[in-house]
């Protein structure tokens, strides 16, 4: 309030004062001003996304503390800290440091299992993230480039997670960098200048770790902490997306005020994830480099798995044959190549791409604010699971030798069930959810026209047992028909008004064939009038038999 509109005799606090200030100098307030009572909507599946930021948050706190003591440096000492098992030994500077913060320095091994799990809870939210986002189409206009974002956001953490899983130069670690410079190498042409260029010379080198260093603290996290910005500022700027409602429209959000509701549950919910966090990182042992003893190129541990998040890279190397080809004196590896760059790059790019993908069926350049219900939209739905079955079979195959082991299995046989269930289980993903989607729509169209099943059966005066049905709640009817109801693109005539014929090209009919395809056997929702006609019906079959028989 300025000095001439201030009441006489009001005094101003000095909290007050200080805050008027401080918004003079900076203009803080007029900045912020219209985005303090943004609102935001209240739904558990968007706290997936809180909990990828906080974690990212934890990660960045725990980071900074470790570099304090760790040395990046592959220069070779003789270890004397306070691990007996391994004093006397040759190890790198790296290595030594890891083992003097897991065993000297006050909180070390905390922190740095802290920042292992968060890391690990950030990779899974985002795909949790990115996949509600996939299954409800909140990547559609004007969120193309936000999607975007977000999944470079994903390649880029899972690429840091492995950088800094490598960083201990231990064996477990060592050998999944052996396995990153053969994927390396298995590039054509390129391949050898990107191995020297990444490693310093031929493989392990002096200076990889130093590298790797420089990459995993100040590069790649600026470029994160870049795409978040961005990615929230872009989340303010478009409002964001809500799940259909009574109220809710493309022109509206309807939940609670940025300040003070949700800044109040998201200070909360930021303790959770760090609590949680905490808790793991001090009870949950992970990563015991100690255990596996410094990294030596002729040493291999038995059983090694890197983490989850590249467990799908591991398990197509392992599916893959050994299938080599020469030409022109070069050795092109796609027992490498393929398994590790190519299904990896294709799946990942089908990912990334797939808002304008699913933008060019369709034809809809139209903006989406209200979220789809994944059963509305079933082959959408059904693509996100096959991409997931795919992802799963690799995933699994990653522990193709822990799993013939354990349960005394032929790791052919394994090898052999994850090579077929690879093709066959995404296919089969995609059929039985899209007919679980479409049977879940015929579910709610019989709900809404003829109400909720009670349990009750009533005998009718003519002797028929029917069960008596309880209409549904306004609310309830209109979540379950607010969606739209798409139609399959169509193509220009083939000639105009004129008689004078178009040319139609061979992506034209693709188009046509696609659309077709993905809005194909349409569950149809009820009309306004169809659900009052048969609800009467069946108000009329559940009425009292009594009551019916005075009307008869």
């Amino acid at each position: 309030m300025s000095d001439t509109a201030r009441p006489v005799g009001a005094t101003d606090s000095k909290a007050v004062r200080r805050a008027d200030a401080v918004d003079e100098r900076l203009g803080i307030y007029r900045l912020a001003g219209p985005y303090i009572r943004k609102v935001f909507p209240d739904h558990w599946s968007f706290m997936i996304g809180e909990i990828a930021l906080y974690s990212f948050v934890v990660l960045l706190l725990s980071g900074v503390f470790l570099t304090f003591f760790f040395e990046p440096s592959m220069s070779e000492v003789v270890y004397d800290g306070s691990y007996v098992p391994l004093q006397g030994i040759h190890m790198s500077e790296a290595y030594a440091s890891t083992l003097d913060i897991s065993f000297d320095v006050r909180g070390g091994l905390l922190i740095r299992q802290i920042h292992h799990w968060s890391a690990l809870i950030f990779i899974a939210a985002l795909f949790v993230h990115m996949f509600r986002h996939f299954f409800t189409g909140s990547f559609r206009k004007p969120r193309e480039v936000n999607w975007l974002f977000g999944f470079l956001l994903l390649v880029l953490a899972m690429l840091n997670g492995f950088l800094g899983y490598s960083l201990p130069d231990d064996l477990l670690s060592g050998t999944g960098l052996r396995i990153a410079e053969g994927v390396i190498l298995a590039i054509p042409v390129v391949g050898t200048y990107l191995q020297f260029f990444a490693f310093g010379g031929e493989f392990p080198g002096d200076d990889a770790i130093p590298r790797l260093f420089t990459l995993h603290v100040l590069l790649v996290p600026a470029i994160m902490v870049a795409l978040v910005t961005v990615h929230l500022i872009l989340v303010f700027y478009h409002k964001h997306t809500q799940f259909p409602g009574p109220g809710r429209t493309e022109d509206n959000v309807v939940g609670q005020p940025f300040l003070p509701v949700y800044t109040a549950k998201a200070g909360g919910f930021f303790f959770v994830v760090f609590g949680v966090t905490a808790l793991l990182g001090g009870l949950a042992q992970i990563n015991p480099i100690w255990a596996y003893g410094p990294y030596h190129p002729g040493q291999v541990s038995a059983g090694s798995q890197p983490d989850w998040y590249i467990g799908f890279l591991e398990g197509a190397l392992r599916l893959m044959p050994n299938w080599e080809a020469n030409a022109f004196g070069h050795t092109v590896s796609f027992n490498v190549l393929v398994p590790a760059v190519i299904v990896p790059g294709l799946m990942f790019t089908l990912l990334g791409a797939y808002p304008w993908i699913e933008a060019w069926i369709t034809g809809d350049r139209r903006e989406h604010h209200l979220l789809d219900r994944p059963r509305n939209m079933p082959v959408r739905t059904g693509l996100g699971v096959a991409w997931i079955a795919a992802y799963g079979v690799l995933w699994v195959c990653g522990s193709n030798d822990i799993i013939a082991t354990h349960f005394h299995l032929s790791i052919n046989t394994i090898t052999w069930a994850g090579r077929i269930a690879f093709f066959v289980a995404p296919v089969v993903a995609y059929v039985v959810t899209v007919r679980w989607c479409k049977g879940l729509q015929l579910r709610d169209r019989d709900k809404v026209l003829h109400g909720r099943e009670t349990g009750i059966v009533k005998k009718l005066p003519h002797g028929e047992f029917v069960e008596v049905h309880e209409p549904l709640d306004p609310v309830r009817r209109h979540i379950l028909t607010a969606h739209e109801q798409y139609e399959p693109f169509v193509a220009d005539p083939l000639a105009d008004e004129n008689g004078v014929a178009r040319r139609v090209t061979a992506g034209q009919r693709l188009r046509v064939r696609l659309s077709h395809w993905y809005f194909a056997d349409q569950v149809r929702k009820p009309t306004p009038a169809r659900p009052r006609q048969l609800s009467d019906a069946a108000s009329e079959a559940d009425r009292p038999a009594a009551e019916q028989r005075s009307r008869m």
